[in-house]
């Protein structure tokens, strides 16, 4: 289902892991950055904390309707951890929930602070992965 998920907010599914990659050191369309803000309901501003994008480079990439290769795996790893919580809590609106409330697991930061890195990102989908585990640390 998180395949399933993270391909409709990127646009058509890749065929494979591979074509995968190819298209995200090509860079995703603007509108897959559009698609992740509607799906879970997120400001421009958080998202663009989350990319580590200031507003006008997103002006920017508005206007050329492109996104860096950098921009695009940041995009489609708070993309991947926001389907597996949508997976994991069972709908949309709890996931969304639950990415924006303090999270004692995260130093009581909530899920959608921490994605702004790998490790933080590893964090967050360790956490979901005890909840589907029914272990509620």
């Amino acid at each position: 289902m998180t395949e399933r998920i993270v391909g409709s907010l990127l646009g058509r599914a890749a065929k494979d892991t591979e074509a995968l990659k190819a298209r995200l050191r090509k860079g995703l369309r603007f509108a897959a950055f559009l698609a992740v803000v509607h799906r879970y309901e997120l400001s421009q501003d958080e998202i663009a904390k989350v990319l580590a994008l200031p507003a006008r480079t997103l002006a920017r990439r508005k206007a050329e309707r492109w996104l860096r290769a950098d921009e695009s795996d940041r995009l489609f790893r708070l993309s991947r951890v926001a389907a597996l919580a949508e997976e994991t809590l069972g709908t949309r609106e709890r996931a969304v929930e639950w990415l924006r409330r303090p999270n004692r697991a995260l130093g009581n930061q909530p899920p959608l602070r921490q994605l702004d890195t790998d490790l933080g990102s590893r964090q967050v989908e360790d956490v979901l992965v005890r909840i589907a585990h029914g272990v509620y640390s």
